[in-house]
């Protein structure tokens, strides 16, 4: 069995070459061509793997991608790969730090992206089944994965762009 991606991006002509490219080599694509719409799919199709590009036409892949990692359950760890026009060190530094699993700058090569997403994949997919980190220190929760904080049942607002536990 294929494994099964989703690439939001909302340049329709990039987002086909690469399908048919990953289709070509095993993969099976779908495309949104926003975020919302992107969202929506990865809640109704769980993907393996999300090929996300940060300027589209509703909303920033950054929130795309934050809320993928506030999803609940194992939809919250769908592997992410930023592959934008955002190649400058601190857009790559930012995208990693809000949850992406891998960020490749456009323009980029074919055979690099084939061979990232086979590594996000050996790593999220095909490798031994990850605990679900929640901590808990009395009534307060924090959702390693989720990137997201409650007390006593209630979410918290976090205030700053970095959820680093590490």
């Amino acid at each position: 069995m294929s494994h099964q991606l989703l690439m939001i991006e909302d340049d329709a002509r990039l987002a086909r070459m690469v399908a048919d490219y990953l289709g070509q080599s095993g993969f099976g694509v779908s495309i949104a061509g926003d975020g919302q719409q992107g969202l929506a799919a990865v809640q109704a199709n769980a993907p393996e793997l999300v090929i996300l590009d940060l300027m589209l036409p509703d909303m920033d892949g950054l929130e795309v991608c934050r809320r993928i990692r506030a999803l609940p359950g194992a939809l919250a760890r769908t592997p992410v790969l930023m592959l934008t026009a955002k190649g400058d060190p601190m857009d790559r530094i930012i995208g990693l730090e809000i949850g992406a699993d891998d960020y490749l700058p456009k323009p980029f090569e074919p055979r690099e992206l084939l061979a990232r997403i086979r590594a996000v994949l050996r790593r999220h997919v095909d490798g031994p089944p990850a605990e679900h980190a929640v901590l808990r220190f009395g009534s307060l929760e924090i959702d390693q994965d989720a990137r997201t904080v409650s007390v006593a049942g209630q979410a918290c607002e976090l205030t700053s762009y970095q959820f680093d536990l590490l």
